[in-house]
């Protein structure tokens, strides 16, 4: 609980000094409001073609889309720290980390909070919202909390690959995080169903870097459609992920020498 109150501590003193700067706060909010509309729209134009994507609904597309917002939402909400990590590990910024009475992984991040990630927790939890609203789904009290269960799970998959990919700078020590950016830009690609794309994408976005858990099976489950109970495995996923990431990040913490060494 220790960890968790310096945690809060950490992001409400981030949110403080974003908030000293009220202009820019809001358009950042509406910027990213904007980013999501034009989403929509730009299902809507592909859909009035096309009455549905390999089986796949507009609806479902929509709760894929916001399944995807909302997991990175929470992220730069969160954990934008990550982000940073790369320049940390470049500018010898990790030293102060590792004698704090304060775990590393936390450290990084908190160094930063990304507000806009509360208008994509926002729009994407409306997204699915309407989605699963517009689809004949019967609900009960387990499968509701199975959904919970599953939309947990499928947002710690995406923070999970953002901490992964990010620890690779230990290895790179470029002061930009550009593997990470390379396949966070690959994950775009979950944002539509997994079974548009060939056999070799299937693989990468569901077994090697698993997207696909972030957006199309969770949804699969939500919406009771094609192999929904694959999205069952997503906690299972999830912890596989969070260890890989973990194991990651403390390898990399390891071998960190410091700069100029």
């Amino acid at each position: 609980m220790r960890v968790v109150r310096l945690y809060a501590r950490l992001m409400g003193a981030h949110v403080r000094s974003i908030l000293e700067y009220t202009g820019d706060f809001w358009i950042m909010m509406a910027g990213t409001a904007v980013m999501q509309i034009v989403n929509v729209v730009f299902l809507t134009a592909i859909f009035a073609k096309v009455p549905a994507i390999n089986g796949w609904s507009f609806w479902a597309v929509v709760a894929m889309f916001g399944m995807v917002a909302v997991a990175e939402g929470v992220g730069s909400l969160f954990f934008e720290g990550m982000w940073s990590m790369a320049w940390l590990i470049n500018q010898a910024d990790i030293d102060y980390m590792l004698v704090r009475p304060y775990p590393v992984v936390l450290q990084v991040s908190s160094v930063q909070i990304g507000p806009h990630g509360l208008t994509n927790i926002v729009s994407g939890g409306l997204m699915v919202g309407f989605a699963v609203s517009h689809v004949d789904v019967t609900w009960s009290a387990g499968r509701i909390a199975l959904a919970v269960v599953v939309l947990l799970s499928a947002i710690a998959i995406k923070v999970a690959i953002n901490l992964a990919t990010n620890a690779a700078s230990f290895w790179m020590q470029s002061p930009s995080p550009l593997f990470a950016m390379a396949v966070h830009q690959a994950g775009d690609l979950a944002r539509f169903p997994l079974s548009v794309y060939p056999w070799a994408l299937k693989a990468a976005l569901g077994f090697a870097l698993p997207f696909a858990f972030v957006s199309f099976f969770p949804v699969a489950y939500l919406l009771g459609h094609g192999q929904a109970w694959v999205g069952l495995l997503t906690p299972l996923v999830a912890v596989y992920a969070l260890v890989v990431a973990g194991w990651i990040f403390t390898r990399g913490l390891r071998r960190y020498e410091s700069a100029g060494n």
